[in-house]
Parts: C-alpha cells; structure tokens; sequence
C-alpha cells in the first residue's frame, strides 16, 4: 500500500454541512480537499467529471466524490474529507449523509477504497459514520479501517 497511514486529519471533517443538490455537495468536498492542500483547484472538475460518468453513491447513505483517472496529475498528497449532511442529499440513486472525498495520487484509492468497505459491510460501524457529531471520532474510525489495512 503507497498511502500514508494518516489519510485523514480532522481539519478535513465537517460534520454539519448542507447541500442543495449534489453539484453543490461535490463543491463542498472539493472546497475541503483544496483548504488542507491536497489537491489542486482544477480537481473539483475532475471530480464533477467522474460524477457525470458513473455515480459515486455507495449506498448505506455514503458517497465517494473522486476524480477522474486523469485528475491524479491535480493531486498535491493521499487525503480523505470527510462531510455529513444530516438533512441528508438526493443522490439520484439515494440519499447520501456522508461524503468521504478521495484524493489520491497512484492507486490508493483502491486501498481507501476496500477500508471503507469494511465500515460500510459492518452495520454497527457503519450507522457510526453517519452519525459522529465529533470529527475526532470520524478521524479515529477512518485512520483506523486504513491501518488494518495495512496489517493484512
């Protein structure tokens, strides 16, 4: 795994955003992922570009924002943002209320990826991410899933 063990800080957590529609949603994520300097402005694009090709819905309320294969030349470092809509937002094909934005520069996004998964695949600590009200236990819950990861 390429990633560095600490993909996500929690300068990068919002746990109380709102968002029209999911443009506006992506918008968000990509204004987090620029403000930690993970990723060039032009990213937003590429992440609105991957929306248009295929959805970055997950189910379970969770969302993927990620650029295009073509946008890693855009990515500064690894990083996650992690937003919670608690009014939740229509993604065409469910409501999210979490976003876990990805920035990655090679393949780590398979990684974050299959760590994610394991939350998601375990109810318990899925409805955990949906529903932290502190970004510490969001940064803690995230960190730790990717270090499993590279335990195996």
């Amino acid at each position: 795994m390429r990633l560095a063990r600490a993909v996500l800080s929690a300068r990068a957590v919002r746990t109380a955003e709102t968002a029209t529609d999911r443009v506006a949603a992506i918008h968000r994520c990509a204004d987090v992922l620029e403000e930690i300097g993970a990723v060039a402005p032009g990213y937003r694009q590429e992440m609105l570009a991957r929306e248009r090709v295929m959805s970055t819905y997950l189910g379970e309320g969770v969302a993927i924002p990620h650029g295009l294969d073509t946008s890693r030349r855009l990515v500064r470092r690894d990083a996650l943002a992690v937003l919670r809509f608690p009014d939740g937002v229509d993604w065409g094909n469910g409501r999210v209320t979490v976003c876990v934005a990805i920035a990655a520069r090679g393949d780590g996004h398979i990684e974050l990826l299959a760590a994610l998964a394991e939350i998601l695949l375990d109810p318990p600590r899925a409805r955990a991410l949906r529903s932290c009200g502190s970004a510490w236990d969001v940064v803690q819950m995230i960190n730790r899933a990717v270090v499993a990861g590279y335990d195996r």
